[in-house]
């Protein structure tokens, strides 16, 4: 019933194709706040487990252009669907983590690789404030024992912070 008013609300009572689009658009939107919502209130703890084992985009852009043996090994921790439409190039999904199939995806993956591996993980669905995928993956690689394990930091989404800017995408 809420539901209802709300749809009514937001989308008045237009007829035919505008009333349909008005209808995706809203359940579009719930279903990315769903992967996105952070903790039961809608917010996220402040405290961040990565500390300073961070990357900004602009850097890691010249990181992985650079042709070296360090290159990152890149994880994209997101919502499959999130991944499909575009990706930092070369990434690997193991996600959404906020979800026990994608947790397991990542640390199964994860058990394969040297524990020095230089390992960069973003996710990009929504603010980083309420990611509900980031601090898990973090604190599962962490738990097992990743030494250069850092967090692309994408403040308000992949889109907006990294696609926008230009930086280079892979779909």
């Amino acid at each position: 019933m809420i539901a209802m008013k709300r749809e009514q609300f937001l989308c008045g009572r237009a007829a035919g194709r505008r009333s349909i689009i008005c209808r995706l658009a809203l359940a579009a939107t719930v279903v990315l706040f769903a992967a996105c919502g952070g903790d039961a209130a809608g917010t996220a703890s402040s405290a961040e487990p990565w500390g300073s084992n961070t990357v900004a985009p602009a850097d890691f852009v010249k990181e992985i252009a650079a042709s070296n043996a360090s290159k990152p090994v890149i994880v994209c921790t997101a919502p499959a669907f999130l991944y499909r439409t575009g990706h930092v190039p070369g990434a690997v999904l193991h996600g959404p983590a906020s979800s026990p199939e994608g947790l397991n995806s990542l640390t199964a993956w994860a058990q394969t690789l040297p524990r020095d591996t230089n390992l960069v993980i973003y996710c990009g669905c929504c603010p980083l404030e309420v990611c509900p995928n980031l601090k898990p993956a973090y604190a599962a690689l962490k738990g097992l024992g990743f030494t250069k394990l850092r967090v692309l930091i994408l403040p308000d989404s992949f889109r907006a912070d990294w696609v926008e800017r230009g930086y280079p995408v892979e779909k």
